[in-house]
C-alpha cells in the first residue's frame, strides 16, 4: 500500500460515520469491497464506472449531487483500471473540482505498476492499495479518516 503525501483535509467530524463512495467496474469486487467498508462501520454508496461516480458527486456536466439528501462523501475508493473512464482519470475530474478536491481518493488495482502508483499519487490519491482489498487496509483506511479529520 503506497501513500501520498498530501496533507489533505479527511472532512470529518468527531462521531461522524464515514460515508465512502466505492467505484468499480467489477460486481463482485464492489461488493467486496462495499462488505468490507459496512464491516468498517462506514456508510458506503457504490458507483459501477466513473461517470457515475461523477454523477453521483454532482461533477458531471448539469449534474447536481444527488448525494445532498444523504450525506456528504469522506472518500473515494476507486478501482484504476475500468472502461470508459479509468480510476486516474476519474481521480483527475475530483481534483479540480472546486467543491470536492479536498476529499481522499484511494486507487485500487491488482496490478503493481510503480509509474501508474506514483502517477496517481502525484495526482493527489491519499494512497494506492492492491487488490485484493483486505479489511485490514480497511480498517487503516476508516482510521485515517477518522484520526486526520479532527
Amino acid at each position: 500500500m503506497a501513500s501520498g503525501s498530501s496533507s489533505s483535509n479527511w472532512v470529518m467530524e468527531s462521531g461522524d460515520i464515514p460515508h465512502v463512495l466505492a467505484v468499480d467496474d467489477s460486481l463482485v469486487d464492489r461488493k467486496l469491497v462495499e462488505k468490507l467498508l459496512r464491516n468498517s462501520c462506514c456508510k458506503v454508496t457504490t458507483a459501477e464506472n466513473g461517470p457515475k461516480a461523477l454523477e453521483l458527486l454532482g461533477l458531471s456536466s448539469g449534474e447536481q449531487n444527488t448525494l445532498n439528501g444523504r450525506s456528504k462523501v469522506n472518500l473515494v475508493i476507486t478501482d484504476y483500471c475500468m472502461p470508459g473512464m479509468t480510476g486516474y482519470e476519474l481521480l483527475k475530474k475530483i481534483k479540480q473540482s472546486s467543491v470536492m478536491k479536498e476529499v481522499p481518493v484511494v486507487i485500487m488495482s491488482s496490478e503493481n505498476i510503480p509509474t501508474r502508483v506514483n502517477k496517481c499519487l502525484e495526482e493527489g490519491a491519499q494512497m494506492f492499495i492492491l487488490k485484493p482489498l483486505k479489511q485490514s487496509d480497511v480498517k487503516q483506511l476508516t482510521c485515517q479518516l477518522m484520526n486526520l479529520g479532527r
